[in-house]
């Protein structure tokens, strides 16, 4: 099995959301934030993730009869290896990416019909943005975002922090698509505003 198709399985993809944020959770209470997912659905995707080293036992204790196992996220693991996503098919790259929007849409839902919501008070917050980059200049923005995020990714659970999730979604408009420098040098039509599209 691929690394991909590990990972962008619907469930399994919830799973390792579940984790991110350097979380140590154990199959109860994995269950508890998961509880659309049927109980043996569950744990057979946990144990699949866990014999492809993707989850890493971290803690065992005996609970009455059982033994109850802490997981952690082997982060390097949750990650589609680069060699494999060069040989991805568009066709693969678009399901992988509803698998990716289906667990973002699950955890939106899951934050707004939990307790009371409130997104200004949360810092909840959905935006869009399009930008005009050279492929050195969109390299420059990936590594300011890097040098943003990388000294937060390695935060602990602490007093008054409170884990949010942020998804990154980049989309390159198709080749042919191209600023209308012909266009932007003509007079407006008449009866038409500078800067409205007809």
């Amino acid at each position: 099995m691929t690394s991909a198709d590990l990972l962008l399985h619907p469930v399994r993809l919830r799973i390792v959301q579940a984790f991110l944020g350097d979380r140590a959770l154990t199959t109860a209470q994995l269950a508890a934030e998961l509880g659309d997912v049927p109980p043996a659905s569950l744990y057979r995707h946990v144990g699949m993730l866990t014999r492809a080293g993707v989850l890493q036992v971290a803690a065992e204790r005996r609970v009455r009869a059982a033994v109850e196992r802490t997981y952690v996220l082997r982060l390097h693991a949750a990650q589609i290896q680069p060699d494999e996503v060069a040989t991805m098919t568009p066709e693969q790259h678009l399901t992988a990416f509803m698998a990716y929007a289906a667990g973002m849409l699950a955890d939106v839902e899951r934050y707004l019909t939990t307790g009371a919501p409130d997104p200004l008070r949360d810092g909840a917050r959905y935006a869009i943005s399009a930008m005009w980059l050279t492929d050195a200049e969109y390299a420059d923005f990936v590594r300011d975002l890097a040098a943003v995020f990388q000294p937060r990714l390695a935060n602990g659970p602490g007093r008054r922090r409170r884990r949010r999730t942020v998804y990154q979604v980049v989309v390159p408009a198709p080749e042919a698509a191209g600023p209308r420098t012909t266009a932007a040098k003509k007079a407006p039509a008449s009866g038409s505003r500078p800067g409205r599209k007809e």
